[in-house]
């Protein structure tokens, strides 16, 4: 499989292993990445799911994904480009045939993680649900995302990132009074309090199982996890340090030194000036004096000094402003678009992206000093892998072949 067209496998590897580090990085470190001895069984979603997956297969778990013979992308486009699905191969069977769920009962005895993203419900109407499934491997850690979780009037029902939001109370406090609320893509619910949190567990999970040699169920429900992320806002309000109802608090875009501006050339830069020390530079960075702007954390004076700041930035371009705070302590820093973020030296020199510049992608986080994660295949169309790959799963040579002849497998 190419990784861009016209690129072979070994160019893409090749291509992303230089592109992944500055020329002065040390030695990778143990090869396989920090959860090598893990398999992971993966029943194909959308968003958070395939993200938990790429995850744990970017640190070297033995991820194995199951799509469902005649499953259509819901996204649409090339497949060969979903970096959520990298690093892993796939596999397609046919869950309604009594064969094909064989397989999959065979495949999830013998992984250490099992996780599905499906709604309640419909692992066990195939067969495959923890009652199914843990009897014969009582090690298996089962992972479930949801939107609502495992329960509750909800539990159900559709959602998306902006409904589970809404539900938190994240949205409503995260954009300035009078505004439209605007969800942040769907990056907090989908693939913060669900994916993330869902990776959190499964490695919880198995530190636990090294202590007791059980499994166990995970119920990841982004509603949950988006619910964790507002704990210091909860905090806040309760100290009072948040204000109720929208608008005038530090972080949504009300206050004047912790907000984007657009720029004399269309562009915006982001301010995020907190502390005294920082708000003074920004100001006099500005070329304003930073003693007319006294008791910055008092609501009153953000609007007109908003409006003031406003005008003096809509002066100079965004590449003037980046240079006039190069280097300060002022938290000054352009909006960057994805493609701009890919090339920005800064992250460069981070080794932010991977995939050589035709195909940029995000590189592993976190990093591990001797362990780390790596980008060490492209994203797999179903079926692409599936004889090596279920070979190294157990299943010998004649029954792939009967279960290829019928169908079963793709």
């Amino acid at each position: 499989m190419d990784g861009k067209p016209g690129m072979s496998r070994q160019d893409w590897s090749s291509n992303t292993a230089a592109s992944n580090a500055p020329s002065d990085t040390p030695s990778p470190g143990l090869p396989g990445g920090a959860l090598r001895a893990i398999r992971v069984l993966e029943f194909t979603g959308l968003g958070p799911t395939p993200f938990a997956a790429m995850m744990l297969a970017d640190h070297g778990a033995q991820v194995l994904r199951v799509e469902r013979i005649g499953a259509v992308s819901a996204a649409g486009g090339d497949e060969h480009f979903n970096h959520l699905h990298r690093n892993r191969p796939a596999v397609a069977i046919d869950l309604k045939d009594s064969a094909g769920l064989a397989l999959a009962r065979h495949l999830a005895a013998c992984a250490d993680v099992l996780i599905e993203g499906y709604r309640p419900g419909t692992m066990e109407r195939l067969g495959l649900g923890p009652d199914d499934l843990l009897p014969a491997n009582p090690r298996l850690i089962y992972a479930r995302m949801t939107g609502w979780g495992q329960d509750g009037p909800l539990a159900r029902t559709a959602g998306h990132d902006i409904n589970y939001l809404a539900m938190t109370g994240a949205l409503y406090v995260m954009n300035p009074a009078g505004d439209v609320p605007v969800p942040p893509i769907n990056l907090v619910a989908n693939f913060g309090g669900g994916g993330m949190a869902m990776v959190a567990g499964i490695l919880a999970a198995l530190v636990e199982r090294a202590t007791s040699g059980q499994g166990q169920v995970i119920d990841a429900a982004m509603v949950d996890g988006a619910s964790l992320l507002m704990t210091q806002v909860f905090a806040w309000t309760q100290m009072g340090i948040w204000r109720e109802g929208r608008g005038n608090n530090l972080l949504d875009g009300s206050a004047y030194f912790y907000r984007c501006y657009r720029a004399a050339c269309g562009g915006w830069i982001a301010v995020g000036a907190l502390e005294p020390q920082f708000h003074d530079l920004f100001i006099a960075g500005l070329g304003l004096d930073p003693t007319q702007f006294p008791d910055h954390l008092d609501p009153a004076h953000w609007a007109a000094r908003a409006e003031r700041i406003a005008a003096v930035i809509a002066r100079r371009s965004r590449a003037e402003w980046v240079a006039r705070f190069a280097d300060s302590d002022a938290c000054v820093t352009p909006v960057l678009s994805p493609a701009e973020a890919a090339v920005h030296p800064a992250n460069r020199a981070r080794a932010m992206h991977g995939g050589g510049p035709a195909a940029p992608q995000p590189m592993p986080a976190p990093r591990l000093s001797r362990t780390p994660g790596s980008l060490r295949r492209p994203a797999a169309l179903a079926g692409e892998g599936s004889v090596a790959t279920l070979t190294d799963w157990g299943i010998d040579s004649d029954r792939m072949a009967q279960l290829r002849a019928k169908g079963i497998v793709l």
